[in-house]
């Protein structure tokens, strides 16, 4: 990643040079808005890249070596024209904005893919329990996804209906303990004890998973916390047909 990040930070340096600089033979006859929309279009591919800091020097070197090179007097920094003075500014502000867009659009993707890759890991479960495997399995199944969809270290469960005064991820996504609402997109989960999703079915409690996250801050929005409410439930639906008697 450290290689891919200072290839696109060398294109956002270089890139609007070397347009600038093979401009220069044309710069009688090309008209600068042209020039610059050629510029903008440097910006737009190492913007593509999502990262901040390169779209925003990209968009800064145009400025700069669109200054230099392509506006009278060529060769320094100053421009006389004030039509290439609002060009230059444009160029600023439309590389920042594209920037800020192409974050938005790639964070937009990640979530799509996120959410895609929840709904992947609640249908496989889901159709593991209408497969009428054991419920051993679909226990260790769910746990990994938990594991997975919270990105925490561990998940064990727990059967009976005996609580706790552990930490709770309650059925609506809040986290609390003893009561009292915690911040987990702010301030993570509780890395100091276990935290208690109840497993349940029809309001009933049929078991709990534990959900360890020690060894580092995970920090899953309400999305992610409700899709794991969502597989344990899978769970608690499939200990209650087990218990179910046989007409």
């Amino acid at each position: 990643m450290t290689v891919y990040r200072s290839r696109v930070m060398l294109a956002a340096v270089g890139g609007p040079l070397v347009v600038c600089a093979g401009l220069i033979p044309f710069r009688d006859s090309f008209d600068n808005a042209n020039a610059a929309l050629v510029l903008v279009l440097v910006i737009v591919a190492v913007a593509s890249a999502g990262i901040r800091p390169a779209g925003v020097v990209a968009a800064l070197s145009s400025a700069v070596w669109f200054d230099f090179f392509l506006t009278v007097p060529y060769n320094r920094l100053t421009i006389n024209d004030r039509n290439d003075i609002e060009t230059t500014v444009l160029l600023l502000v439309i590389g920042v904005a594209v920037t800020e867009l192409a974050i938005w659009g790639r964070r937009q993707q990640a979530r799509a893919s996120r959410q895609k890759g929840y709904l992947d890991g609640v249908l496989t479960v889901s159709g593991s329990a209408a497969e009428g495997g054991s419920t051993e399995d679909l226990i260790d199944q769910v746990s990994a996804e938990l594991v997975a969809v919270l990105r925490i270290d561990d998940s064990k469960f727990v059967a009976g209906d005996k609580g706790t005064q552990r930490p709770r991820l309650n059925h609506d996504g809040s986290v609390t303990l003893a009561g009292h609402p915690l911040k987990p997109e702010r301030d993570g989960l509780p890395t100091n004890s276990e935290i208690e999703l109840l497993v349940q079915h029809a309001g009933i409690a049929k078991g709990r998973f534990l959900l360890t996250a020690a060894t580092r801050i995970a920090r899953p929005d309400l999305e992610q916390r409700l899709v794991a409410v969502a597989l344990a439930d899978q769970v608690g639906a499939a200990l209650a047909s087990r218990e179910a008697p046989l007409s």
